[in-house]
This record gives structure tokens, sequence and C-alpha cells, in this order.
């Protein structure tokens, strides 16, 4: 009782001084002196095979952890690209002598973390357990099973995610600036496409795994509670007789920023928002004179919500969530690129914006509060870093790899201390290229592309996977115009697919659909009915067994979703939306109907087909990039949004195995890919005009 009753009464004396005390809250706290870091310099020696090792003594915590990176540099992989990255996937499947589910077992079994990847592996345990964790590192690195299942389970999970990202603007701008700044065919700038994955074997994998895992330019660092002499006995026993392939770090020749600033634009019809990075190419080694002073600048201008950036272009102007920049380093090229996702009408104002902060940033418009922040911002971050063992890991291998002093992080936060106003103003004026940058765009060209027209930049229009776009094809140098181009339109393109369908009086005459359909996802079979009458009510019903598992019903004015027991009312915009579908064919209304804007994109090309690309803006002002057969003129694909609590999410459709019901034909497997599932609905049965009434959609 007498405990409590002092406890209550410091409480109350606490809130006292807190009532007398004068606290203007109004501005910020002063930041604390930077902290004082300690790092014990490893003891390092090297194995007969190449390896070496380093030892960061500690014995505060009885822990241990040890990471092992191979030096391989960039790996250029051609019609390849993607297999390193999926033998790393590969190494955690099992070993020779452990299946994976043992394996895990082991791992779980003594409370220990391991990973294998594609540039090495890392174990942690407790001291006591630490050997045990370390062999099964050692065992996953050197005897991977490699086993047939797991390949084409992982490879499968692979092309589902690059499909995922498909239409993500963010995802295909990352990946044209860094092919279009390092080069499409060089180690930096490849990048990994469905095509790409869809030809790697399972010795593919194994060639890698030879190639790369070495012990070769390989430096293991052990951090904790053990002494140079255990850890070399342990490294000796696990990597002392392990061979390999000798690497040699790549010589890779400097690519060149513009010789004048250019946008570079893709066109992703379906994006809600314009994906907008700048930046240039740059040389920032961690060893170089400008390294402190460059990290600071990026801070201030767009390392976090008090940034140059965020505070303009959210803040002040609200075009963005958030605007940020970043900003590589190490032995080779890197990028520094200021992004933000701008709502399409603003990425002109949004990006002169950005180059507004750049410039100032090149004149020195930064103040010394700005500054003083961005110090105290590196001082916490950095002494926290330091409590992980992995980055303390990190560090002492950096300073071989990279050819740094040994006090470089011992003296870090000395050097960012030291930098002043004038060598941010330096440092801005030589890396951030403001007349010499790319601004890649990826998003909707119909409404982003006449206003930046204004900026004054030459545009340079590319596809997803950084393809030029001509234009005028008769323009491109050894190129030839395709002799039928000039009689390609949107109405050619329509009339074509309705003719191979069965021709328009045929198609006039369907009034409703009745199918049954059928949906196996995720090892579940679900049955159902899917019924369409003009104009525009529509109904889908899917069950499992006897229990409705989804249903909804449009009935021209309004409409329902259920799942299970849940009911809502469509929202106005699923309303807007269920209504651009005006007829049970609605490419019959994209001519005679002036709601739709029908626009000829140019040729493309499916997994197995070249085809005309048509743009369609709906009614409700979605708009879809349907895919047409050049052969048959048959709808291949379709590229448009779906409405999901009221947010535009990307969907792709796939139109397959066209069948004849009735005189016409329509596809019998439909299949829909929404935020990365897949839903692939086969048509069972297909009646015409039969079996539909207004009561089925109520």
């Amino acid at each position: 009782m007498k405990r409590i009753i002092i406890v209550a009464l410091s409480v109350v004396l606490l809130q006292h001084s807190f009532a007398q005390a004068k606290v203007d809250r109004s501005k910020k706290p002063p930041a604390g002196p930077a902290p004082v870091i300690t790092i014990n310099d490893p003891v390092i020696f090297t194995l007969a095979n190449g390896m070496t090792i380093l030892v960061v003594e500690n014995h505060k915590f009885p822990k241990v952890s040890a990471s092992l990176n191979i030096d391989a540099g960039p790996i250029q992989e051609g019609k390849k690209a993607g297999l390193v990255d999926l033998m790393g996937q590969m190494l955690g499947e099992g070993t020779n002598n452990m299946a994976k589910d043992k394996f895990d077992e082991a791992v779980d079994g003594i409370g220990a973390e391991v990973s294998l990847f594609a540039s090495g592996g890392s174990a942690s345990a407790l001291t006591r357990y630490f050997d045990k964790a370390f062999n099964l590192l050692a065992d996953g690195l050197k005897n991977p099973a490699f086993p047939p299942e797991s390949f084409d389970k992982i490879k499968s999970i692979t092309l589902t995610g690059l499909k995922a990202n498909e239409k993500s603007a963010p995802a295909i701008a990352s990946r044209v600036n860094a092919a279009l700044s390092y080069g499409r065919q060089t180690a930096m700038g490849e990048f990994t496409t469905e095509e790409t994955v869809k030809n790697l074997t399972l010795n593919d994998v194994k060639d890698a795994y030879r190639n790369y895992i070495t012990p070769s330019r390989s430096y293991l660092t052990f951090v904790g509670d053990i002494t140079p002499e255990a850890a070399k006995e342990l490294a000796t026993k696990a990597f002392g007789e392990w061979t390999g392939k000798k690497l040699t770090l790549p010589v890779i020749a400097l690519a060149k920023n513009p010789t004048k600033t250019e946008i570079d634009f893709i066109d992703v019809p379906t994006a809600v928002q314009g994906q907008l990075d700048v930046g240039n190419l740059i040389s920032n080694p961690m060893n170089g004179k400008d390294y402190h002073a460059l990290k600071l600048a990026n801070q201030i201008l767009g390392g976090g919500a008090e940034s140059k950036l965020f505070m303009n272009l959210r803040e002040k102007h609200g075009f963005t969530y958030g605007s940020y920049s970043s900003l590589g380093s190490g032995r080779f090229q890197s990028l520094f690129t200021a992004s933000a996702a701008v709502r399409s009408e603003k990425v002109d104002s949004a990006t002169a914006a950005i180059f507004g902060e750049i410039l100032n940033m090149r004149d020195g418009k930064i103040s010394q509060e700005e500054l003083n922040t961005a110090k105290a911002m590196y001082n916490g971050s950095f002494a926290l870093a330091m409590e992980d063992p992995a980055r303390t890991a990190m560090y002492a291998s950096n300073i071989l790899i990279n050819n740094l002093p040994n006090d470089f992080y011992k003296t870090y936060l000395q050097k960012i201390n030291s930098v002043s106003l004038t060598d941010l103003k330096r440092v801005a004026a030589t890396y951030f290229k403001e007349s010499n940058s790319r601004i890649v765009i990826a998003g909707n060209s119909a409404v982003i592309l006449p206003k930046l027209k204004r900026l004054g930049y030459p545009i340079k229009k590319y596809d997803k996977f950084a393809n030029y776009i001509v234009d005028n094809p008769a323009d491109a140098k050894g190129k030839e115009t395709p002799k039928n181009n000039n009689s390609i339109s949107a109405a050619n393109i329509i009339d074509s697919y309705l003719t191979a369908i069965g021709g328009k009086e045929e198609v006039k005459k369907i009034t409703s659909i009745n199918a049954v359909i059928g949906l196996d996802m995720m090892g579940r079979a679900f049955e159902g009915v899917e019924k369409r009458m003009y104009p525009s009510m529509m109904m889908m019903e899917l069950k499992m067994g006897a229990m409705t598992v989804m249903k909804m019903a449009f009935n021209g004015t309004s409409g329902f979703q259920q799942q299970g027991p849940q009911k809502k009312d469509l929202s106005d915009k699923e309303i807007k939306e269920a209504l651009d579908d005006k007829g049970v064919i609605p490419q019959l209304y994209y001519i005679t109907d002036n709601a739709y804007k029908i626009t000829y994109l140019g040729t493309g090309k499916t997994d197995t087909e070249d085809t005309y690309r048509l743009q369609v803006i709906m009614p409700s002002g979605r708009t879809s990039v349907q895919e047409y057969s050049v052969k048959t003129g048959l709808l291949l694909k379709e590229e448009t949004t779906s409405v999901q609590e009221d947010a535009d999410v990307p969907q792709t459709i796939e139109y397959k195995n066209y069948q004849k019901t009735g005189n016409v034909l329509l596809p019998t497997e439909i299949t829909r890919t929404v935020g990365g599932q897949e839903l692939p609905f086969k048509y069972k049965e297909i009646k015409l005009n039969e079996g539909v009434t207004e009561a089925d959609f109520k």
C-alpha cells in the first residue's frame, strides 16, 4: 500500500512540475549532440580457397551472427534475365542431405535464423546453438538439392509477380528509366520479362550456381559472442575444402546522360496516376570526397516528410501523397532520382515543381535549419543502426570491398557534421544535372501528353519494355512502313471483329446470353451462371456446392454485390461502369454511339499473335486497351481497371478458345487477372436468347 501511495504522489508531483514549466510547442526541440560511435576493428584472415574471414568480437549478448557475401558485381544475363535471382530462391529449397521441411525444422528447433540468397547467406542464433545454425548455412550453400518441383513452383510464382506488375506505372517507369540510362543490353539496364523467365530451365539454375556461388571474392563476417579463434575453426571446417569458379569483378563502361534534358514517355492507358521519375546518372563512390555531402543534399531535397520535394508537391500543392529522392552509391555508376506518383492532370505541374526544387538546391537556397535537421536525422539513424549485428557485419566487409579507410565508419558522423552550406551548394550543382536529366513518365497519354508540351522539353515515346516508338514509321531508318497501315482505323478493327464472330446482323439478333461457368482456384472448384440482357443488365453467381460464394446483379439502374452472407448496393461509380456495356456484345455500339471514344494505337503482340491495339474510353471515363488479332480479327486481350471499394484497380482480361454458339463465335475461356490473382473462368454451356428474364437481375 505504501508503494502505491509513493508512486501516486510521484505522478502528482511530476504533473505539477510540467504545469509550472513553460514549454513552447511551436518550436522543435534542439537536436542533441552527435552520439559517439564505437566500432571494434575486425580480426581478418584468409582461407586457402580465397574466402576472407572477418570477426567483430562483442560479448555483450550471448548471440552470434554470420553473413557471407559473394562479391560478383553486376551480372549480365541477357536472354536469361531473372536466372540469378531464381537460383538464389532455389538455394532455400533443401539440400542433398536434408529436404526443405527437415531443414526448416532444424532451423526452427534451435530458434535460429538462416537465410540463403543469390549472393550468399546468413545465420544468426544464440551462442550455444550457433555452431548448428552455421553448419546449416554451409550445407545450404554447398549442397543445394534443386528439386524440380521447387523450380516449377518458384518459376510460376515469378511469372505471376511479373504479370501483377504488368500495368504498374511505378514498376514500368523504374524499368524503363534503368534501361534508357544504362543501356538495355547492360547488366544494370536489363530486366526480367515473362519471356526470359519462361525460357529458363533447371539446368540453367545449376549452371548459374556453379558460376556464381563460390568462395572466390567471398567475405564471411562473424559478429557477436565469438572469439577469432573459434570463428576461424568453424569457418575452416565448414568452408576450408570448398572450391568453385574464380570470379573477376566486371569492368563496366560509363554510360552518358542525355546531352539535354528530355521526356521519355510510356503510355499506360489504364493508369489512374502518372509515375514521374526525374534524374541522372552519377558516380558516387563511398571513398569519394563528396559522399557525405551528397547524402545530406539528398536528405534535404527528398529524404523524408520534411524535405523540399515533400513540402512542395504534397503540402503546398497537393499533387501527390508523397515525393522523394534517392541517391545510389558504390563502385559503379548509380542513379539520382526524384520521384512522385501524381494525379494525371498535374504531371506537368509536378515536373516543373521538382525541377524548381532541384534548381533551389543548385542555387544554394538551403537554410541552416534544413541542414541541422538532416544532420540530426543521420546522427540518430546511424547510431540506431549500429544496434543491428547484420549492419555491423556489412560495415566490416564494406571497408574491404569498397577500399575504404579503416576508420570510415568510426568517423562517419564527424564527416556528416562537418558538411557546410557551401558544400551542399557545390555538390548539388555538380551532381544534380538539371540540364542533362531524363524525365521518365508512365501514365495515361491522353491526359498527360498534351500538357507536357508546355514544358519545352523534347518528348520521346517508349513502350513498357523500353522500345522506342516511332510516331511515323516511315521516318525510322531501316524500317519499312507496313503496306496496309494507312487503311487501318479504329472503325476497321471493330468491323473486322464483328465480321469474325459472325457479322453485324447476327450480332444484332443477340438480346441475351445465358452461360454455365466454372472456376478452379486455389484447389477449389466453383460453378455458377452468368447472364446478360440488353440493355446493360448483367448477373453472375458462383457457388461451391449448394452455397452461394459470390453474386452480383445489375438491372440497368441499380444493383448489388454479395459475398457469402454480406450484401451491399453498388456505388455510384460501380453503376456508371456497369453501364459501359450497353449491349450483350458491346463492340456493336463502339462506332454508332458517340459516348464511346475509340483510337487506334498501332500494332502490338500477345504471347502468340500480332495484334492491332485499340483504346476505348468508355462512357464512364474508364479506359480499356484492347488487342485484336491481326490474323483472325478476334479480341485476344484487354487491359482496363475494375472498381474495388471505389478504387480503380488494374485488370487484365484474356479471351481464348472461341467456339460457335448458334451463328456466332464466343470465347469459352476468359481469364481475369486482378492484383496478381488469376481468375480463369470456363464457359461450359452458352445459350443465346433463352432462359433469361428481367427477374434474374433483381
